[in-house]
């Protein structure tokens, strides 16, 4: 149960004084949320400061101030004018004007009857040879200096939610802020000049200055290090309850895996040699091994899973592999028959396609035992589905995959070992924040002999000889991918966009040229793709639904257009399509003029680097955690609070206190127990805390 003392926080935005039907969702969305705590979230990007009060004469041009004026005159403009609005003030010094376009008339002279005094606060304006501020705000009498002449935090906005509608609501929501029992370290918070809870997030939505709406401020440090501990702390908790869990020993023999390896005709380079050595460890451990296999494009993960999964077989197990679609389902089978052959082995295929009597009798294979190794997609943890004795599951391409989907393959076996792997290089700090429950192992080395594709960039401005350079390509022999843009996230942008370079190839080059996309369904996407993979196709223009794995060997050539709009990281993984089969591939990367600093390193560092890490490690720096991977193409949460490429050294000290916790008070039974508790909570790392109750 939820601590009572989080109430406030986690009531419905609904709850707050004047958030209505229509406004209530608009604020929602803004804020990411439902509740009053994802309003508190939502910092400051900016500030105003109101506390200058020159006179009037010597206020200088282009500077926010406020004033103490009477008011003289109003001038309003003739019915259905144009004009503006103005009223006359004035100080001791001199006179300004006040300007509004398209007020009501009775809006301001109520504001700002003639004959009173007023506070007037904005940017003040050169007209005329006179002093102006168009449209004055906040206007207030001077009994109210204190709230008026003050710091105030601008916020992100959205459309229909303006500045002053998200203040109010801002200010209840900090009036009704609990007190919390301080989880914090003793010594670390003094060390780091650290204030309590309550006192942060009042300091970082009063900012006095500049320096308040850095990452390196206090409050700001505070409140990111609150919620990278609550990470990690609730990933080593989950992940400890898992080691506790009994599980068996899977010690490979190599009966299997000896033949099955001279099949493959190659032999393991040093990093796949070293990650086995770490599966194996796991596998020969009796508990549960949950280890994330990353792997650049083609360093040959999939020999890796396999040798793992010839280790279950070994004891007599079943191990099954689950790839996101049925395409690359199919090509792990046609993969690996070879090599299982050699090895005595016939595994079996088993997706949602599958149907009728030849489901039944792959069912039938599963129960029993004969079907020792079972390839398939999302339709392995189907209810049907029961295994006679499964022991190891690999899941490729991971990310494709929600946390249950995981765990409900998991519970189709006793104790069963999880390997998860996936292609997207992701940088140590991503890493550790989000997949912190599990071990990681890295392939970072390609086979011998791998030529990393000729990377190019140049303008679309040279369109015509892209498309006439495509021609000579298939003339050649060699398929061709042209990749279209990421639209600002909207499918139907990217389809249309897709669908016109799709035209146009078709009018220039003719019919051989297919055409994927998000909208259309996954068994059409798959028969265009075989179409692409077979003799049908020789261009294939698609949106950023290019298969990861698919595997096209006769792939030489990639075209991404406006290569500017896509991320570092996602740029490596498509450019990872092509030159599969051998021989030198070309990846031509046609961006849009004029070109962003930013984006010219990016496409710069890809032209330097076949690294996969590195290349990551670059987009994080570049781009910042939120954007990284794409929203769409990672499935990773972003961070509310915690920058973790500015605050990157919070990290290294949440990860080390929260293994000390872990360490010496795995049950947060301790005296720092309730307030750990009540952080956990705050972040919504619900499951944690049943994982210590079950556990």
């Amino acid at each position: 149960m939820r601590p009572q003392r989080l109430n406030p926080l986690f009531r419905p935005l609904a709850s707050l004084k004047g958030v209505g039907k229509a406004l209530g969702p608009l604020v929602a969305r803004l804020v990411g949320g439902e509740k009053v705590v994802d309003l508190l979230w939502h910092l400051p990007s900016g500030l105003i400061d109101r506390r200058f009060r020159p006179p009037i004469a010597e206020a200088p041009i282009g500077v926010i101030a406020t004033f103490c004026v009477s008011v003289e005159a109003h001038d309003p403009p003739a019915p259905h004018s144009p004009a503006p609005y103005r009223v006359l003030v004035r100080d001791p010094s001199g006179f300004m004007t006040l300007v509004w376009f398209r007020a009501r008339a009775e809006t301001v002279r109520a504001l700002l009857p003639e004959g009173t005094t007023r506070l007037v606060s904005g940017r003040v304006d050169s007209f005329d040879g006179g002093r102006q501020i168009v449209h004055p705000n906040p206007i207030a009498p001077p009994e109210e200096e204190a709230r008026v002449c003050r710091v105030e935090p601008v916020y992100p906005l959205a459309a229909g939610v303006a500045a002053g509608s998200l203040a109010r609501l801002m200010g209840q929501a900090l009036a009704d802020l609990p007190d919390l029992p301080e989880w914090l370290d003793g010594p670390l918070q003094a060390r780091e000049g650290w204030p309590g809870w309550r006192e942060a997030v009042r300091a970082v939505h009063a900012p006095e200055d500049a320096r308040a709406l850095s990452p390196d401020h206090p409050a700001r440090r505070r409140l990111a290090f609150d919620e990278l501990l609550a990470g990690q702390l609730a990933l080593m908790l989950v992940r400890a309850a898992q080691r506790e869990r009994p599980g068996r020993a899977l010690a490979p023999t190599g009966r299997l895996r000896e033949p099955a390896l001279a099949a493959v005709g190659f032999a393991l380079t040093g990093a796949q040699t070293r990650v086995l050595a770490e599966i194996d460890a796991d596998l020969a451990h009796p508990s549960c091994m949950l280890r994330l296999l990353q792997g650049d494009v083609g360093s040959g993960k999939t020999v890796v899973a396999l040798m793992a999964l010839l280790a279950a077989i070994e004891n007599g197990a079943q191990g099954a592999l689950m790839a996101p679609t049925d395409l690359l389902a199919r090509q792990h089978m046609e993969s690996l028959k070879g090599p299982c052959a050699a090895a005595g082995i016939t595994p079996v295929l088993l997706t949602g396609r599958d149907r009728g009597r030849a489901r039944e009798a792959v069912l039938a294979q599963i129960a029993d035992g004969t079907a020792s190794l079972v390839i398939g997609t999302h339709a392995l943890f189907q209810d049907d589905v029961v295994y006679h004795d499964l022991a190891l599951a690999v899941i490729d391409e991971q990310h494709r995959f929600g946390v249950q989907q995981r765990l409900a393959l998991a519970a189709k076996g006793r104790a069963v070992d999880v390997l998860v792997m996936t292609a997207t290089p992701i940088p140590r700090t991503l890493t550790l924040t989000q997949y912190g429950d599990m071990d990681v192992s890295r392939l970072d080395e390609k086979p011998p002999g791998r030529v990393p594709p000729d990377t190019r960039v140049l303008s679309l401005a040279r369109l015509d000889e892209l498309v006439a350079g495509v021609g000579r390509a298939v003339a050649a022999g060699s398929k061709v991918y042209w990749v279209c843009p990421l639209v600002a996230e909207s499918e139907t942008g990217d389809l249309a966009a897709a669908e016109a370079r799709h035209a146009h190839l078709t009018e220039v080059l003719g019919p051989r040229i297919g055409l994927v996309h998000g909208r259309l369904k996954p068994a059409e996407r798959d028969r265009v793709m075989e179409g692409f993979a077979g003799t049908d196709l020789d261009v294939l223009v698609a949106t950023t639904v290019i298969e990861v794995g698919v595997n096209v060997p006769t792939a030489r050539v990639m075209v991404v257009e406006h290569a500017e709009r896509f991320g570092l990281a996602q740029l490596h993984q498509l450019r990872g399509r092509i030159g599969r089969g051998g021989g030198r591939a070309t990846c031509l990367l046609a961006y849009g003029a004029p070109l962003g600093e930013v984006a010219r390193q990016r496409l710069e560092r890809l032209r330097e680097t076949d690294d996969g890490f590195l290349i990551a490690e670059e987009d994080l720096r570049l781009r910042g955690g939120g954007e990284v991977l794409g929203t769409r193409q990672s499935g990773l949460p972003g961070f509310r609070l915690a920058d973790p490429v500015a605050q990157g050294d919070l990290l290294d000290i949440a990860r080390a206190d929260a293994r000390r916790i872990v360490e010496t008070d795995a049950g947060l039974q301790g005296p720092r127990a309730e307030a750990l508790r009540t952080l956990l909570y705050l972040f919504e790392r619900d499951a944690a805390v049943r994982t210590l109750r079950s556990g």
